[in-house]
């Protein structure tokens, strides 16, 4: 990510609909959170002619981005604001008592996201270093080689996994971690 996008949005109230201006901005705000929570996304047709096919997408992808960024990132109510850009302070309003209302919901579904991208967990690992001195190709070897065995916990299903690696493998699954680590960090 760049960096925030600004969220700004437009709106007419359905004649089909009999509710006042910010009663329908709010029940959008909460349905695009159940959308985004996996349950009903509002449908376009329930407001009427109000936006097009194509910025009705994108009206529900950018408030679908910022209820990720805004709790997924822990913004304060200051942030989120800026987040919002300059949209008239009662929409501001409704947005920010809908993050705070579903904050905890809207979380728990971005952790299942994340957990659904892969269930695997690891239980425990081992590692020893040896020395390979010669192969059946070459007779003076002198390679360092690193066996890493891991003990994996997925869906249930306990495996064990092992992996032979060199110093340059090793070397590069040592900064694939630290670059990780650093990601987790800045998530807290």
């Amino acid at each position: 990510m760049a960096g925030p996008r600004t969220f700004v949005y437009r709106y007419t109230v359905s004649p089909r609909k009999q509710c006042t201006v910010g009663k329908c901005i709010k029940w959008l705000l909460h349905r695009v959170v159940d959308g985004l929570c996996g349950r009903n996304q509002p449908k376009r047709l329930e407001y009427g002619e109000t936006w097009s096919l194509l910025e009705w997408g994108e009206l529900i992808s950018s408030l679908t981005y910022f209820f990720r960024v805004a709790v997924g990132r822990k913004c304060s109510d200051q942030q989120i604001k800026e987040l919002l850009g300059d949209l008239e302070s009662a929409h501001s309003e409704a947005v920010l008592q809908c993050v705070h209302a579903r904050q905890e919901e809207i979380r728990q579904a971005l952790v299942d996201r994340t957990y659904r991208i892969c269930s695997t967990q690891l239980d425990d690992f081992n590692w020893q270093l040896k020395l390979a001195l010669s192969s059946d190709k070459l007779s003076s070897l002198n390679t360092p080689l690193l066996n890493l065995s891991l003990d994996l916990t997925e869906d249930g299903i306990q495996k064990a996994v092992n992996i032979e690696m060199n110093k340059e493998e090793l070397n590069t699954l040592i900064t694939t971690l630290e670059a990780a680590n650093k990601v987790v960090l800045q998530m807290k």
